[in-house]
């Protein structure tokens, strides 16, 4: 017998052995010490082995709860779930999948009972079993049978209608079993249009995570552009098939490439709106399970890195028609906005910085906390300058553009004036003098390494203006290089409970850190 056919044999009885070994239950941590394999390696071979991407090889749940506990409907742009939801059928055994907060979120907050929900990526069926437990109507679809199987094992339950909570004041509801489907997310032509209540979908993320073993027509293989050009089919199905007036709620995250973040967040939000959508809302989604001390902080700081602890949920609007026949406003800009070289408030101590790319700060002393938080990492002592962008009212004189001082590693840029009352016309202004002080700064002489914009998402007539987007489009600059994309909020934020369908209150904010790259 050959080497060759020797170590073919060795190989074929290690991944019996490991299969074994996920069958028992055993931790892939101690599977990976047992048999000197990496987690990779051991998810690449469940995947071969089950044709899906899976965790836990022995699928039985017993259902303890039909509903989570203490459950309130959430009411800002920030949505943190520090425990994921274990009722019902849900678990976190297939990777990758969504925490049930966010369709059960979605779905009681657009639609109602009896409505109809597509999700075109079904995977476990986390969202078809939300919709089933909360009387809606669902169709489910998946490029992968296997995926359909499981969600198929998830939905086999029983539910009691007059015990569940959030149908509104019909005391008897019916329950509707989801339609499972073996289908394609670019390809909805068994569905109407105009046909669909709500879409609600958790798309792979541009070749990071394979949930088939290299299966014809899974986007989770695709290259970032490919990825894009193909979600591009997608979000045009979508808006055939969504009602007008109707909402499509998309869960997606950035990802890093040589240790810059590219934002495919932003990324996928234009192909939507490319696609006819308008943004309702721009929802953070937090996560949880970064490490953000010992090994994983020190390297932080060593390296200057930041965990990405952030996805986006952008809930997009197909237009009414009398939407799409309103004219775009040509009023004048109220105000001028001028730069002021200013000279910031910190905080005199940090205990530590800020290790993830989302920063939780308390409301008292807040922009300190976040000043020192942003000076401290990416400039040495004193080397900085902080820009003010401030509005005057139109007709006043006096105000001069000061120019960034020389011999400053840092320049960071705040634009306090933005909110809710904010003009399209004042949104193209600031724009236009944020890429004006850029280009002064990158053509002067300095040892400037760092430009930090500090923004926020502002809403314009009921829709989004996504401000971070904006200035990213904005600046596609070759000695640029997106280093970060951080959500900074405050802690313990308490507003009154809103009726259904209204608006979420803003309560993020965006630093955008951009490393120059000087010849």
């Amino acid at each position: 017998m050959s080497t060759q056919q020797l170590d073919c044999q060795a190989a074929k009885k290690l991944q019996e052995l490991i299969l074994e070994e996920k069958v028992k239950g055993t931790p892939d941590i101690e599977i990976g010490k047992k048999y000197g394999v990496n987690f990779k390696y051991i998810e690449k071979l469940v995947t071969k082995s089950q044709g899906i991407n899976i965790s836990n090889l022995n699928h039985f749940k017993k259902i303890k709860t039909l509903q989570p506990k203490d459950f309130k409907e959430e009411q800002t742009t920030v949505w943190s779930f520090k425990q994921r939801g274990t009722w019902a059928t849900h678990s976190g055994e297939y990777r990758g999948n969504w925490s049930p907060y966010i369709p059960r979120n979605v779905i009681l907050k657009y639609s109602k009972p009896g409505e109809l929900v597509l999700d075109y990526f079904c995977g476990a069926g986390t969202t078809a079993v939300e919709a089933k437990l909360l009387g809606r109507k669902c169709t489910a679809l998946d490029i992968n049978q296997k995926a359909i199987e499981l969600a198929r094992e998830n939905l086999d339950f029983k539910v009691s209608s007059p015990g569940l909570p959030f149908l509104g004041k019909n005391h008897n509801p019916q329950i509707y079993e989801p339609k499972l489907l073996v289908g394609d997310a670019r390809n909805l032509s068994f569905l109407p249009d105009d046909s669909v209540d709500l879409i609600c979908a958790h798309p792979p993320y541009a070749n990071i995570l394979q949930y088939t073993d290299s299966k014809d027509g899974d986007l989770s293989f695709l290259d970032m552009d490919d990825f894009l050009k193909e979600t591009s089919k997608v979000a045009h199905e979508s808006f055939r098939v969504l009602k007008p007036g109707r909402q499509c709620a998309i869960l997606i995250g950035d990802t890093r490439r040589k240790k810059n973040v590219i934002p495919l967040g932003f990324k996928l939000i234009d192909v939507y709106l490319r696609a006819g959508f308008k943004l309702k809302e721009l929802i953070i989604k937090r996560q949880h399970n970064c490490k953000t001390t010992g090994f994983w902080y020190n390297n932080s700081i060593k390296y200057n890195f930041l965990l990405l602890a952030h996805e986006y949920l952008p809930i997009f609007e197909k237009p009414e028609l009398s939407d799409t026949l309103q004219v775009n406003e040509t009023i004048a800009a109220y105000g001028t906005i001028t730069s002021t070289l200013v000279e910031p408030e910190l905080k005199r101590k940090l205990d530590q910085l800020e290790t993830t790319t989302v920063w939780v700060l308390p409301e008292i002393d807040f922009e300190k906390q976040l000043n020192k938080n942003v000076i401290e990492r990416y400039s040495d002592d004193s080397r900085y300058s902080v820009i003010f962008l401030n509005l005057i009212s139109k007709g006043k004189t006096g105000f001069e553009i000061s120019k960034s001082q020389e011999g400053k590693e840092l320049l960071f840029i705040k634009s306090p004036f933005l909110n809710n009352n904010s003009p399209h016309s004042q949104i193209e202004l600031y724009l236009s003098k944020i890429k004006e002080i850029i280009n002064q700064n990158l053509s002067e002489t300095t040892d400037s390494k760092f430009i930090v914009i500090q923004t926020q998402d502002v809403r314009i007539n009921g829709s989004i203006e996504p401000m971070a987007k904006r200035v990213v489009d904005l600046l596609k600059i070759d000695s640029l290089q997106l280093k970060e994309i951080i959500l900074v909020t405050q802690e313990n934020q308490k507003i009154k409970n809103q009726s259904s369908g209204s608006c979420l209150k803003i309560n993020h904010q965006y630093l955008l850190v951009y490393e120059i790259k000087r010849c």
